[in-house]
């Protein structure tokens, strides 16, 4: 490449493209690729706003201004509508949660020679990028890092003597999740343990120093519970739902609200809902009302329980159905039984459970997916069996990362 190529697009993976297929990272679109693969900056390039970007392999798009950045998220979603062509009447103005909404995070803790380093992996690689500062966290779980440090060298020394040679791994090694829930900050670590007294305490006072709703230690046969002095929930439109840990929960509060809005709008006035994939009930306790019942399905024991033991106190015309969808996937005679259907798989998709659909009479089916390719490849299904696929709405919960969720409405022609 001799002269400077436009940057005309962002790739999925996040990389900028030009019209002759070069690609170059960290590039926004207007930007120049110079012939020595350099960028002279265009109107859409802004300054990163976190330190560790170019290395923290958490965000991908910082350098996207609000504009570009919605082009991207909408463009993840039409993309794979019209690779599919599955004919979508209208795409909407996709919704972009704001810098410092991410109420969820999976991290890595690691030590060597009495120093811990929690953070993300840098990109491609296995090595640690310390977070001094989240900007897409929550401010309350990014609070915790800096004394949680303190715990884990603690809890590190306990663990026993390091291997030795050559390949000795690191004196400690752990998985936080940190998840921001109606009591405050719940944090789990896996794959330590905390033998003896002294070490309990450690936690206890950790865990009421730092105002914690809950602390769960997992070494490697579940997570025990070391701190929780009320029982824990999330509030799902009203209702106060226990949250076992390590439960799937929408990324940001904004974002669950744009896709149980939909839900709510496009299954309004439906008596039956079959809700699949229902995990804690996000859109079985939005759907369940006077007028409408539903059955929440979900193969998770914990998360079925949970929605099963809050519809039972609220109130709610819910019937939580613990199955194994993948397994078992509920067939059309069953489904026939349902005005609509909700589905809300896991990234791969749901391709059994959605052939299903499609061979029942169901006539409609509100679908939301956080993966576009695997969302693409199961509603072109039901638009082969004669759905049409009225609307779709891009969400972009994960700020600044090429991870991209929608919400869409399939409606039976003549349904």
């Amino acid at each position: 490449m001799s002269q400077a190529e436009e940057i005309i697009r962002i790739a999925a993976k996040g990389d900028g493209v030009t019209a002759s297929g070069n690609f170059a990272w960290g590039a926004a679109p207007g930007d120049l690729l110079r012939g020595d693969g350099s960028l002279e900056w265009g109107p859409h390039h802004v300054q990163p706003p976190c330190r560790h970007f170019d290395q923290c392999g958490g965000c991908q798009l910082q350098q996207l201004d609000e504009e570009s950045l919605a082009q991207f998220v909408e463009a993840r979603v039409s993309n794979a509508s019209s690779a599919h062509e599955l004919g979508a009447e209208h795409i909407a103005a996709p919704h972009l949660s704001p810098p410092g909404s991410r109420r969820r995070a999976s991290l890595r803790a690691e030590s060597s020679q009495g120093r811990v380093v929690i953070g993300y992996r840098e990109a491609r690689s296995h090595r640690l990028v310390e977070l001094a500062e989240c900007p897409v966290l929550r401010p309350e779980l990014v609070a915790v890092l800096a004394p949680l440090r303190k715990l884990l060298i603690a809890l590190g020394q306990g663990q026993g003597k390091p291997k030795k040679g050559k390949h000795a791994r690191s004196k400690m090694a752990a998985d936080v999740e940190l998840t921001l829930i109606d009591q405050g900050v719940d944090l789990g670590i896996k794959g330590l343990s905390a033998e003896g007294l002294a070490l309990t305490e450690v936690m206890l006072d950790f865990a009421r120093d730092q105002g914690l709703a809950r602390l769960t230690l997992d070494s490697g046969y579940g997570p025990d519970t070391v701190w929780e002095p009320e029982p824990v929930t999330i509030t799902l439109s009203g209702v106060a739902v226990p949250f076992p840990p390590g439960s799937f929960l929408q990324a940001t509060e904004d974002g669950e609200a744009v896709l149980v809005a939909a839900a709510r709008e496009w299954l309004a006035g439906c008596g039956t809902v079959a809700d699949l994939f229902s995990g804690l009930g996000t859109f079985a306790f939005a759907l369940a009302g006077p007028e409408t019942r539903v059955l929440a399905a979900e193969a998770a024991r914990d998360a079925h329980l949970a929605c099963k033991a809050a519809a039972g106190i609220s109130g709610k015309p819910i019937h939580a159905l613990h199955r194994d969808l993948f397994r078992n996937p509920l067939l059309a005679e069953e489904l026939n039984r349902f005005a609509a259907v909700l589905l809300d798989p896991p990234r791969a998709g749901a391709r059994e459970q959605v052939e299903r659909i499609a061979e029942s009479s169901v006539p409609r089916v509100v679908s939301i997916s956080c993966n576009p390719s695997s969302w693409a490849k199961d509603a072109r299904t039901l638009v082969e069996a004669g759905f049409v696929l009225k609307e779709l709405r891009p969400v972009g919960q994960f700020r600044w990362s090429t991870h991209v969720e929608l919400a869409s409405l399939f409606v039976r022609q003549g349904g």
